[in-house]
């Protein structure tokens, strides 16, 4: 009985050990996957595709190849020096960053958003230049200019606030969403004054509002399931269908988004952020570009999201303790 016992456990070290090889494998083949398409989209460099053309790889695609390895090797490395974390211990630290990540894209979207609604207000009224300066307002005008040296300091500062700050701020997001609509209402049918700004800060906050929180929605639990059967079901049931739901469905859906938006330099995401891409209006936000990199941060947090949930699944299903509880009970 005694060796039954030694022999199971060492069979659950091994799942265990596999199960976060996988999973920090995955995380470390993103992190690659993101680094690459910078070097590709921003520095040239070829991507890893000419490995697999053959006589057409240099030296560039070859790095780009190995550095998958490389974050193999390291996800591994780091699965193996830490032998005594638990699965629910590395999905909460996963989960943490991820929401340290949506924390501070919501505060670099609020800064971006009002930075650039005065900008184009002050703009579209002829102040700027009083404001500026004639030569400065010529560089605000350039989409190129207003990305690199506006909105991206701002991302920074967003990055800096979300370090000190511990609330992802939706229920806020929400309230100046409703405020900005609020303000095109009285000053279109008050004072029959509306500028494209003004729709284009709305749109800008929503869709960052939808897109970014949905990876916390997947955390609390708050996303609709067609759960006909799934609600009468033990948790042990729950955690093999949530772990395989999350590679099936969450994984394989995010990669999707990924691979497609960001596979290429002409990509339909890395295309805009490349050119700093703005709305035909002339004065609206210079903010277009940012929305199609919000398909970006969707997609790469629902699928840091997936991982977590999938380390929690597995959790579930072999009855470990120390489940997280929910903030609020799901309404679905």
């Amino acid at each position: 009985m005694v060796v039954a016992q030694g022999s199971t456990a060492s069979i659950s070290n091994v799942a265990t050990f596999w199960v976060r090889v996988f999973s920090w494998a995955m995380l470390a083949v993103l992190a690659v996957f993101l680094v690459n398409n910078y070097l590709v989209t921003t520095k040239d460099w070829p991507g890893i595709l000419p490995v697999f053309q053959a006589g057409t790889a240099g030296s560039l695609a070859w790095v780009q190849f190995a550095a998958y390895f490389v974050g193999l090797v390291v996800a591994v490395s780091y699965v193996a020096s830490s032998r005594n974390q638990t699965l629910r211990a590395d999905s909460a630290l996963i989960s943490d960053a991820n929401i340290f990540l949506i924390r501070a894209f919501f505060w670099a979207v609020l800064l971006i958003g009002v930075v650039d609604m005065v900008i184009s207000f002050l703009r579209v009224e002829g102040l700027l230049t009083a404001v500026a300066g004639e030569e400065m307002t010529k560089k605000l005008g350039r989409p190129e200019y207003r990305g690199t040296y506006v909105h991206m300091p701002l991302m920074a500062a967003g990055v800096v606030i979300a370090a000190f700050t511990r609330t992802l701020g939706f229920v806020w997001l929400s309230l100046l969403i409703v405020v900005a609509e609020l303000a095109i209402v009285i000053t279109r049918f008050v004072f029959s004054y509306e500028q494209a700004f003004m729709g284009d800060l709305v749109r800008f906050w929503y869709g960052a509002l939808f897109l970014f929180a949905s990876a916390y929605t997947l955390l609390e639990e708050g996303h609709v399931r067609v759960d006909v059967f799934y609600t009468n079901f033990a948790a042990k049931k729950k955690g093999l269908i949530n772990a395989f739901g999350s590679i099936l469905l969450g994984l394989s859906f995010s990669w999707t988004i990924i691979l497609i938006g960001m596979g290429s330099k002409s990509a339909m995401i890395n295309m805009p952020l490349a050119k700093f891409e703005v709305s035909q209006s002339g004065y609206g936000l210079y903010v277009k570009y940012l929305l199609a990199g919000f398909l970006a941060v969707f997609a790469i947090t629902m699928a840091i999201q997936f991982v977590s949930y999938f380390l929690a699944a597995v959790a579930d299903y072999r009855d470990e303790p120390g489940k997280r509880q929910l903030e609020s009970l799901p309404t679905h």
